[in-house]
């Protein structure tokens, strides 16, 4: 274990018993590599899913490097999942990897993005290679990977970055949705993203309220609208099989200290799969383990890191 380049996490007794979630990270701001494995312990040990977490990892010493854009081992792993949970930015991966992500995402099966995920690629090296067309910039594939597939891609800060945090409002019309069941207080210290029209036939879960500190309780910024934050779609791919996306532009590694965002998440993977029946809002979506997230910024990643620090 200790020389793996990823991490894998057996699940205990629960509905997610047999099913396999794989959880791609390496963003360069949002501690994405502490937020994923976090994540994946929660399913793991309270709602029993097995889970692989996926790291950008410096090929030369093994360690995670978020700011390493060309190396996420591992990713075959998605050739057998249940659910692709990513939460990447900016990647530019080589083929034989790029290649097990777009075959996942053409297979119809479900795909959870987080944050940057709206802005999972970008082609600076190599603009004619073969998956090119999924850069967050392209233009015949508009929007690339994450306006197609997820629902939008990046935009602009809507809130003041750093700043001013967001409070989720439920969508009134979705306030009876599977994946809002035990949802009421999200808050996170990540501002309001921009979000344009979303693609997709989309139901948008929860909206988001920019607030004009960095504390839970701040009040709203005068007059400011609301931007979807959450929100459902689905994505037919190249084979014609429709797959069941649920995307959500929070999810930072401090975010996440939010019960209740947690519990999005969890409740998310369940609707993804199909599972929406097994949804329990008494099981915990509690942290395993002591969670003290590094707070987000460029270079703020926990330098010499490997995978099995964060077993």
């Amino acid at each position: 274990m200790t020389d793996q380049l990823w991490n894998e996490h057996k699940g205990t007794s629960g509905p997610g018993a047999g099913k396999h979630i794989v959880l791609v990270s390496g963003d360069e701001e949002y501690r994405s590599e502490e937020a994923l494995p976090m994540t994946a312990k929660i399913l793991s040990a309270h709602h029993g899913f097995d889970c692989t977490v996926l790291f950008a990892i410096d090929p030369e010493t093994g360690e995670i490097d978020p700011e390493h854009q060309t190396n996420i081992p591992g990713l075959d792993a998605l050739d057998s999942a249940d659910l692709m949970l990513i939460f990447t930015r900016f990647r530019e991966l080589p083929d034989a990897q790029m290649q097990h992500i777009v075959d996942y995402v053409n297979s119809g099966r479900p795909i959870m993005g987080l944050r940057t995920a709206t802005h999972a690629f970008q082609y600076s090296r190599d603009k004619t290679g073969p998956y090119a067309k999924y850069d967050c910039t392209n233009e015949e594939f508009e929007g690339g990977f994450g306006r197609q597939v997820l629902g939008d891609t990046w935009v602009a800060h809507h809130g003041h970055h750093g700043y001013e945090s967001t409070r989720a409002l439920i969508n009134p019309a979705s306030k009876d949705h599977p994946i809002l069941q035990g949802v009421e207080d999200v808050w996170g210290t990540t501002d309001v993203y921009a979000v344009g029209e979303l693609t997709g036939n989309p139901q948008v879960l929860l909206d988001g309220q920019v607030l004009v500190g960095m504390n839970h309780d701040d009040e709203p910024k005068p007059d400011t609208i609301t931007m979807p934050i959450a929100w459902i779609k689905e994505y037919t791919g190249d084979e014609g099989k429709a797959s069941r996306v649920f995307c959500t532009t929070m999810g930072a590694a401090t975010d996440l200290r939010s019960d209740d965002l947690r519990r999005l998440l969890v409740n998310a993977a369940y609707w993804g799969m199909g599972m929406e029946d097994s949804i329990d809002p008494s099981r915990s979506v509690d942290t395993v383990g002591d969670y003290h997230p590094t707070p987000f910024g460029f270079g703020t990643h926990q330098k010499g890191r490997k995978p099995s620090d964060y077993a």
